[in-house]
């Protein structure tokens, strides 16, 4: 496209919105044991009172954001609504000192995260240099307390790693839309852990968003027709 002169845009706006929102949905899963609350109801359980030393509340958290990027930003500005602490980690996003006051978030370096971080969600792309960031040595340097959070690409956790983390109590527990095979098989051990929360790869994927990216798509050619530049172009 680009020998032959042909912009190519990029429609994030179509993803942005359900993949944060998707992020919350998660943490507040895990937090309030909301799967083992409705399967224990059916199964003629009643857990009021058993689920309470398991269960949490986001309000005064810290979350740890690894990657920056409008979907990273987008969770900070949701996660300031529950009064939770932000802090991220991006080897490349640039951040205004003006940005980053108004969604609350400080800056810090990996290993400063996982350490702080009683969440650690992850926003980054998958690359060579993100396959397995969460291994066993990052997932050891986690709270015990903490939970990993995954909307972004199954690559970027080791699972085998995170099995043994989850299984040990290293870390408390985990949500996840994304795994290292998609889909995966059915004995995947991740989905027999009452610590964990998985979902079949549908943050980005609602109604609202295929709307939004369309309109986004024929937005830029119409722009196009116009001689006007595309927006989110691919450099």
């Amino acid at each position: 496209a680009k020998e032959r002169g042909i912009p190519v845009g990029l429609t994030p706006e179509g993803t942005t919105i359900g993949v944060a929102e998707h992020t919350i949905l998660l943490i507040l899963a895990v937090y309030k044991r909301l799967v083992t609350a409705h399967t224990s109801l059916g199964q003629g359980e009643w857990l009021q009172f058993a689920l309470r030393p398991v269960s949490f509340e986001l309000c005064g958290k810290t979350l740890g954001l690894i990657g920056f990027g409008r979907i990273g930003r987008e969770v900070a500005k949701r996660a300031r609504a529950f009064e939770a602490n932000v802090i991220y980690y991006d080897k490349y996003a640039q951040v205004a000192p003006e940005e980053k006051a108004a969604l609350g978030a400080r800056e810090v370096s990996f290993a400063e995260l996982l350490k702080e971080a009683d969440i650690v969600s992850l926003h980054l792309p998958a690359t060579a240099e993100t396959k397995h960031l969460i291994n066993a040595a990052a997932l050891q340097a986690m709270k015990k307390s903490a939970i990993l959070i995954n909307t972004a690409r199954g690559s970027l956790v080791d699972e085998a790693a995170l099995c043994q983390a989850l299984r040990s109590g290293q870390i408390a527990g985990a949500g996840l839309d994304v795994f290292e095979k998609e889909p995966p098989s059915a004995d995947n051990p991740l989905f027999h852990m009452d610590n964990v929360i998985v979902t079949p790869h549908i943050a980005a994927g609602t109604k609202d968003a295929l709307l939004t990216k369309m309109r986004a798509a024929f937005a830029n050619m119409v722009r196009v027709t116009k001689g006007e530049t595309p927006v989110n172009l691919v450099p």
